[in-house]
């Protein structure tokens, strides 16, 4: 399958675990429904190595370890917000980290005394959040501004993890055993969370939920990692804002999620700020570089 459509594919299969959790939220606490997703996910990825011949075993643990712990940390926020904000909403917020990642390369320019600053990074920074401030609008007038922070705190972490995966590619790990420690720490992060809130008893709809959420998001990130290796990053990156469409159709159909003006614009300057972030990163059109996980 050509990577545009692995793309398509992968961002329509994040926005459908989106709705999983959703519905899973009503039965289940963000730390239980980490808890299984990580679980499905890690036997799915040792499956697949397993048939591929291929090593969990790593050089670089504590590697693993931080970016699991930012990951996981992310995921949680996520599956959160998810659970209390509409799920485009959530979804868009979430899908700040690309701006995130800009922000934080300013600062680090700033800190090492760059003389030149780019100020179309600046611009596209402003640009992020003034559709945060026009999503998060509607958040205030309903009472939700705490989970609305919560969500826009998701894609912050979920920027630092992103820079983990980055690390870890350049130290040679492959994607799958990045997935695999990750799917591994969001199991025994989500059981500890989990174990101090209380483990809800399960019904054969729950179930269903949870392994629906484990096995679309690991499907996704594998579809999304198979993109991005073959695939150019701007093409994969604008692809991959599809996952605020569909989310957005999901909230209509199915959870009267209401349609504002600003929460549109809002959207769609987050999108337009996230494309312009990636776009000026990785300098070209042509960079093949890119960040294809989950969080």
């Amino acid at each position: 399958m050509a990577p545009p459509w692995l793309m398509v594919l992968a961002s329509f299969l994040f926005a459908t675990m989106g709705v999983c959790v959703k519905l899973a939220s009503a039965q289940y606490d963000a730390g239980e429904i980490v808890f299984y997703r990580g679980l499905t996910g890690a036997l799915m990825i040792a499956a697949v190595a397993r048939w591929q011949r291929g090593s969990l075993r790593t050089v670089v643990p504590a590697m693993h370890f931080w970016r699991s712990l930012s990951g996981v940390t992310a995921l949680c926020l996520w599956f959160y917000a998810i659970g209390k904000l509409p799920l485009a909403t959530a979804m868009t917020l979430n899908y700040m980290s690309s701006v995130w990642m800009a922000l934080f390369l300013l600062g680090a320019a700033a800190m090492l005394g760059a003389a030149r600053v780019d100020t179309r990074l600046v611009v596209a920074v402003l640009l992020g959040f003034a559709g945060v401030a026009l999503i998060l609008r509607p958040t205030i007038e309903q009472g939700q501004l705490w989970h609305g922070l919560i969500g826009l705190l998701s894609g912050m972490v979920a920027a630092t993890a992103y820079l983990q995966v980055t690390a870890l590619g350049r130290a040679g790990e492959p994607d799958y055993r990045v997935v695999f420690y990750f799917s591994l720490g969001g199991t025994a992060a989500g059981g500890l969370i989990a174990s101090w809130s209380g483990w809800h008893s399960h019904t054969w709809r729950g179930m269903a939920l949870l392994l629906a959420v484990g096995a679309l998001a690991t499907v996704a990130q594998l579809l999304m990692t198979r993109a991005y290796a073959t695939g150019r990053t701007l093409v994969n990156a604008s692809l991959q804002y599809l996952g605020i469409a569909y989310s957005f159709g999901y909230g209509v159909l199915l959870f009267d999620d209401r349609v504002t003006w600003m929460g549109l614009v809002g959207m769609l300057l987050i999108v337009g700020a996230g494309l312009a972030a990636i776009s000026l990163r990785s300098g070209a059109p042509a960079d093949n570089t890119g960040t294809a996980t989950e969080s």
